[in-house]
């Protein structure tokens, strides 16, 4: 599964447009799986850096040992209306634990950069996503417009009526 760096090189516009949805809400919807197979629903504030997609979150968090148990997650963008006037912006794939201290802080200077705050001290969990999926929904006129990519697909595109 290709980091979000590939991905970004194979569908530029399709990832900066879902990349834009989530910077824009700064929040995020992450469906894990428990271990009971049952889904879990949690809020995220993702961070889009150039090269991946972080998910960091307080350690011992249950979607935190969901990922650990079983990585596949669903990541789709807060909505600003029930129109979706802006946009609707998911990404599916794979969690992976960091635990290298470079990535580690890596992502702490990615988090200050991109907040203008540091990441609150102490332990933490961290995951960045391999993704499989990536998908942008928006209005156009009397239709939808649905893009999307998948792993080692092509960029395609359908109107829905």
């Amino acid at each position: 599964m290709p980091p979000w760096s590939i991905v970004a090189a194979e569908a530029p516009e399709l990832t900066s447009a879902v990349r834009s949805r989530f910077d824009a809400m700064g929040l995020g919807f992450l469906a894990t799986l428990r271990r009971n197979g049952f889904p879990r629903l949690s809020g995220i504030e993702p961070l889009f850096t150039g090269d991946e997609v972080w998910l960091g979150m307080m350690t011992h968090s249950r979607k935190g040992a969901d990922l650990r148990h079983d990585p596949r997650l669903c990541l789709h963008s807060a909505s600003a209306d029930k129109d979706v006037a802006e946009g609707d912006a998911k990404l599916t794939g794979r969690g992976v634990l960091v635990e290298e201290p470079d990535d580690l802080a890596r992502f702490r200077g990615a988090f200050a950069a991109a907040t203008g705050r540091d990441v609150p001290p102490g332990p933490m969990d961290l995951f960045r996503v391999d993704v499989t999926e990536v998908s942008f929904l928006r209005p156009a006129g009397d239709h939808l417009l649905i893009e999307w990519w998948t792993e080692g697909g092509k960029e395609q595109r359908v109107k829905r009526y």
